[in-house]
Formats: C-alpha cells, sequence, structure tokens
C-alpha cells in the first residue's frame, strides 16, 4: 500500500490538526500528514524552503532539478496538509511558496499502527537524505578552505542514561540550538558574511535492549 494513499473505506480529515510541542516545532502526528510527507520530492522541497526562503514553483525545481509543472503539484499537497502556504504574489507557477513552521517533530508516540508504519517511513527517508548530505560532504571535503575542515567536527559518546534522562538531554541539546538555528533561517540578515548552511545531526540510542546488564551489544 502507498503511503500517501489512505485505506480503503478511509478519508482525510477535512484539515490538519496543526500542533506545537514545547519547543515550537510542528508535532506531525497523524496519518495522513505523516503519509503526505513521505515523498523524496517533498522532502526535497520543505529543505530548500526552510533553508532558502520563500520561493516559486519554478525556482525551487531549478534547486532540485525538477519541473515546475511536479514542483506545482507536491506544494499543493503539501499546502492541504498545512506544511506550506502561499507567500502572496505571483500568479499560477509564479506564486511563490513558504513553510508554515521551521521545524517538524514526527511523533513516534502511536497506538495507530498505521501511523506508526508512516512515522519509521518518514523518519527514514529524513535521516537518509541527511545522511546522503554528510557523505557528499565526506568526499569533497579537501575542496572546502582549510577553515571549513577544521571547523567540521565528528563525535561519538557513550553515555549510561535511564530513558527519562535521554529524553531530557535530548531536549535540552534542541532548546541550546533551535533559536540559534530559527533566527537565522526567519531572518537572512542576521547571517554574517562568510557563513553557510551548516546541518548539525544528533542522534540518540540505546545500543542494547533491557536485561542485558547495561554493557551494550555482544561483541
Amino acid at each position: 500500500m502507498s503511503l500517501e494513499e489512505p485505506s480503503p473505506g478511509h478519508s482525510p480529515r477535512s484539515g490538519p490538526e496543526v500542533e506545537q510541542n514545547s519547543l515550537g516545532l510542528r508535532r506531525v502526528s497523524d496519518v495522513w500528514s505523516l503519509r503526505a510527507l513521505a515523498h523524496p520530492v517533498r522532502l526535497a522541497l520543505l529543505e530548500q524552503l526552510g533553508i532558502v526562503g520563500p520561493m516559486t514553483a519554478t525556482e525551487v525545481g531549478e534547486r532540485i532539478g525538477e519541473s515546475p509543472t511536479t514542483c506545482s503539484f507536491h506544494l499543493r499537497q503539501l499546502a492541504k496538509y498545512g506544511f506550506v502556504e502561499e507567500a502572496g504574489g505571483g500568479k499560477g507557477r509564479a506564486r511563490p511558496w513558504r513553510m508554515t513552521s521551521m521545524g517538524l517533530e514526527l511523533s513516534s508516540d502511536h497506538k495507530d499502527p498505521e501511523a506508526r508504519i508512516a512515522q519509521a517511513a518518514v523518519a527514514r527517508m529524513f535521516m537518509g537524505r541527511a545522511l546522503e548530505r554528510y557523505r557528499n560532504w565526506d568526499t569533497t571535503r579537501d575542496s572546502y578552505p582549510e577553515e571549513w575542515r577544521q571547523a567540521a567536527e565528528e563525535s561519538e559518546l557513550v553515555l549510561f542514561l535511564t530513558a527519562a534522562e535521554l529524553k531530557a538531554l535530548n531536549h535540552e541539546l534542541l532548546a541550546i540550538l533551535l533559536p540559534r538555528s530559527r533566527e537565522r533561517l526567519v531572518d537572512p540578515s542576521l547571517r554574517p558574511p562568510g557563513s553557510l548552511p551548516v546541518e548539525m545531526l544528533i542522534f540518540s540510542y540505546p545500543l542494547g535492549p533491557p536485561g542485558q546488564g547495561g554493557t551494550g551489544p555482544a561483541t
């Protein structure tokens, strides 16, 4: 079954239920909104609108290598579920689009198995795209100035935490990073000369299930 199509006998709500978490991120939890995200072109559109700002279907299509017709269709689908909206001005494919919120939280707290499947699929797509960008950086880093090669960082840590402590730590990290991210995404005038968009990936996961003595996976 396509992640984008509803199950037989079901239909989407008349409008998306938009809610925010305590950090101001849009919380995406319903199966229809999650399915609407599960398309590589739509993720690419959101990524570009988030970094560059409002763009027309033609402009964003040139950046992601898709036709204006394709981008127009997917922008309308994203708008249907409240992820983007018209920024005002222009007509037809010359209308600029913008994101409705900076940042998304894909809720993993689902009782609905279809929502869990959709959430996992979207999360894998987001992470797969991010890891591909990291691989591209890794293979091309020699083409960057030395200051950027020295500034980039790869770190790996192992911490012994409870589930509650891990949740609190993730929240603390986002609370520190999100304001710095948002202010320059929203207001390009705050970006200092010479700045580049920098992606920071944070993974946090247990190395083994409970019951293994707290020592992680067997080797």
